[in-house]
């Protein structure tokens, strides 16, 4: 990003180098694996696919019931040559990424097997495995049969990680640089507390726990992931019959007042993060309104009384339970260490492209409402201190 600005560059696809980072960090945490060095333009293939799948499914959304519905119906080994014959661009170009995403996540797995292997070789001379993967096939290797999980579907665990990992990271940070672009007041104030605590160190890097207590960068992240739910589309089946309790009475269309509500074993129930993140009940009046000041200020009792079963900040943004984000910690940090170096280093300012954010399984951001590529392209200049330190 500072070669395209210092060749002045008029617009920086955010959503883009976004993308790449979330890639890369978890790429070299979990898998031990370099995907992109960040050091040119240009996207990798897995990147891109990553970045792409949700968008390509969503075009494709009036059809998606339909072929649940029929694929039961279709015997495994003629579902992909039946659907290389439908005649649909948008189609075509799901399968693509879909064989990207499955190519490259075979590649990772093939690598890892073997290394893991060479490991067990090695044990002896104390050489450990210190990436997830690898963790997870010695793990698996060394488990019982009816443990055991078989090939094809370590695979597809891998792939629902790099995923799950990449997607919702990415339009994270993108959505926080959106809002800190429309409110260049809240940009100014989180650089100036990121500046003051890399200028507090020689090397200029923020240790773990300075960072993860910076308290304007932690109320820019938290605020951000309650108004803006990442992945808002959640759904539930009831495994038993139960009992939902409710906050406060309603009344039902016979006008009866219930305090509750019957739901009956294998019920689909949509959890609707995104209203109980703003909901003016919990969160007081101007819960719609994205003000990081309120995380420095003493929240309304209500929140706390809200009792939200969320894992983190009374929200279910990452949800709760054994189901809960196993990577939100990790996406915590993720975030504000990118922060951390876009922030005190550049300028970020909206354009006059016509973004706007697409509500799906994941929110993405797109120019034009007629376009499913993810796209965020934004005006980036050197802050000032960065200019002036030369």
């Amino acid at each position: 990003m500072s070669a395209l600005v210092n060749t002045d560059a008029q617009t920086v696809d955010v959503a883009q180098y976004m993308t790449r980072a979330a890639l890369e960090l978890i790429g070299q945490a979990a898998l031990g694996h370099c995907f992109d060095p960040l050091t040119e333009e240009g996207q990798h293939p897995y990147a891109e696919a990553l970045k792409c799948y949700i968008p390509a499914l969503t075009a494709l959304s009036k059809w998606t019931q339909l072929y649940r519905l029929a694929r039961p119906l279709i015997p495994a080994r003629l579902r992909r040559p039946l659907m290389n014959l439908v005649p649909s661009r948008r189609v075509q170009e799901l399968l693509r990424i879909v064989d990207t995403m499955h190519a490259n996540a075979v590649g990772i797995y093939t690598e890892k097997k073997v290394l893991a292997k060479s490991l067990e070789k090695a044990d002896e001379d104390g050489e450990k495995a210190t990436d997830l993967i690898t963790l997870l096939l010695r793990a698996n290797a060394n488990a019982s049969k009816e443990d055991a999980l078989p090939e094809e579907e370590l695979i597809a665990q891998l792939s629902i990680l790099m995923f799950a990992a990449t997607d919702t990271t990415s339009n994270s940070l993108t959505l926080i640089l959106d809002r800190l672009a429309s409110n260049p007041q809240v940009q100014d104030r989180l650089r100036e507390e990121l500046v003051a605590a890399k200028g507090r160190l020689e090397g200029g890097d923020i240790p773990y726990d300075e960072l993860m207590s910076l308290p304007y960068l932690d109320a820019v992240c938290a605020e951000t992931l309650r108004v803006h739910v990442p992945a808002p589309l959640r759904f539930r089946e009831a495994q038993a019959d139960t009992v939902l309790p409710l906050s406060k009475p309603i009344r039902g269309k016979d006008g009866t007042l219930m305090d509750s509500i019957a739901v009956p074993k294998g019920t689909v129930v949509f959890v609707a993060i995104q209203s109980t993140n703003i909901n003016p009940d919990v969160w007081g009046s101007d819960a719609h309104e994205w003000r990081p000041e309120r995380w420095l200020e003493p929240l309304p009792e209500s929140v706390a009384e809200a009792k939200i079963p969320g894992v983190y900040s009374n929200m279910m943004t990452f949800w709760g339970g054994r189901r809960s984000c196993i990577g939100f910690k990790f996406a915590q940090l993720e975030m504000k260490v990118i922060l951390a170096e876009l922030i005190s280093t550049f300028v970020f300012s909206k354009t006059d492209a016509p973004v706007i954010w697409n509500f799906a399984e994941i929110v993405h951001p797109t120019v034009g409402a007629d376009s499913w590529h993810p796209e965020y392209p934004m005006k980036v200049t050197l802050a000032q201190y960065v200019s002036r330190r030369g």
